[in-house]
């Protein structure tokens, strides 16, 4: 039996979330045009600063970013002097991403622009704790229920 719930954008889980990302991004630019960052070359920067080190496809993970997407943002930041790859000490097919000093100091200038759009919002910490909660369970969900994700063996044993 088809659906008979309203074929609107009210309706869409979709629409607000697209809408938010987009907003989000947009009131980021002014601040990240001053560090010379994209807002995903950002994201890869965070992702950087809180793990010192990732392997190139360990970023792609974490990041939500396929190679096709990555590599270019990985060469951009090397060429800006922020990051170098290099081959893994212990397994040389393994393409690590490293802070370079320049990558390292411009957290500093980082922290000053997250804290301005912090201040753009009306975000409790409780407040924004939820959203994040609410939001990491649904990207979590839509994982999940990927039907291009690939089998794993605790999927069989449920």
């Amino acid at each position: 039996m088809a659906s008979k719930k309203s074929l609107t954008l009210g309706a869409e889980i979709s629409f607000p979330l697209y809408a938010a990302a987009k907003e989000m991004t947009r009131r980021y630019n002014p601040y990240l045009e001053k560090l010379d960052l994209t807002y995903t070359q950002y994201l890869a920067m965070l992702a950087l600063w809180e793990h010192g080190e990732l392997s190139v496809s360990g970023m792609g993970d974490l990041l939500k970013l396929d190679s096709g997407t990555l590599t270019p943002l990985l060469k951009k930041l090397e060429a800006k002097g922020y990051v170098v790859r290099q081959r893994s000490a212990d397994d040389e097919r393994r393409v690590c991403v490293v802070l370079t000093p320049q990558g390292s100091k411009l957290q500093t200038a980082a922290r000053r622009a997250h804290a301005a759009m912090e201040a753009e919002f009306a975000f409790d910490d409780d407040d924004a704790r939820l959203l994040r909660m609410t939001l990491n369970w649904l990207l979590g969900q839509l994982e999940e229920t990927d039907p291009r994700r690939p089998a794993t063996s605790e999927d069989a044993l449920e």
